[in-house]
Formats: structure tokens, sequence, C-alpha cells
């Protein structure tokens, strides 16, 4: 069985035509390496993100803070806002409060760390916090 010429021309003038428009419809892919340093700070990040979350749910915490006011699903959801570096110093600071007074110490830093940034503009925690406009 044979193709007309006229058949055959067409035939590849549309795959031609499909081939040249997917070319230009699909964006081109783009990979480049991933540095060690790189993958290690993003496993590092996550590791300090949950371990701020595991303390920021422990239950004389949650009693405390919500005395104070704060909602902890509303302050786990802060957590997840924070940058990188504000959780890895969190959790830094976290960890280097003494044995302890470790639940009164983390309450109260946690106040602060939220006062800031309400007074900062950033979180919307405290209704009785002026915000600073930037």
């Amino acid at each position: 069985m044979t193709f007309p010429q006229a058949a055959k021309h067409t035939v590849i003038g549309s795959l031609l035509l499909l081939f040249a428009s997917m070319t230009v419809i699909l964006p081109m892919a783009q990979a480049a390496m991933i540095g060690t340093g790189q993958l290690m700070d993003q496993t590092r990040a996550q590791q300090d993100r949950n371990h701020v979350k595991t303390l920021l749910q422990r239950a004389e915490l949650v009693a405390q803070l919500e005395e104070a006011g704060v909602d902890p699903a509303q302050l786990q959801a802060r957590v997840d806002s924070l940058s990188d570096e504000e959780v890895a110093q969190l959790a830094e600071h976290l960890d280097q409060l003494p044995a302890g007074s470790g639940i009164l110490g983390t309450a109260v830093f946690v106040f602060l760390v939220l006062l800031a940034t309400d007074i900062l503009g950033y979180t919307e925690v405290f209704p009785f916090v002026k915000k600073t406009i930037n």
C-alpha cells in the first residue's frame, strides 16, 4: 500500500508543524546541581521548624499561652510563616534555656517574639499592640 505524494507531504507538514509548535509552547526544563550545603540547610530548617512545633504542643505551654490570649493553632501557623533564619534562632534559643525554666522561659520567649513581630507589623496576634508603619 502506497500513499499518494500529496498525502505524504500533508502528513509530514502536519508533523513538522506539531513538533515546531511543541517547542514554542512547552517551556524549557532547567536543571542545576544541588550542593550538599544547600540540602543540609533545607533539612536543618525543617528539623528546627518541627522541633519548635513539638515544643509548642506541650500541654503546659499551651495552657500558659492560652492564659496569655494566644491561640495555639494560630501560633503554629505563625511558626510556619517564619523564615528559616528566624526558626533557627528560635530553636537555638529554646535549646539554650535551662532545664528548670523551660516551660516558663519558652512561654516568655514566644510571647516576646510574637510581641516584636506584632509591633513590626508582620503578625496580628495581640489586639492591644499598636503597629508601626513600614
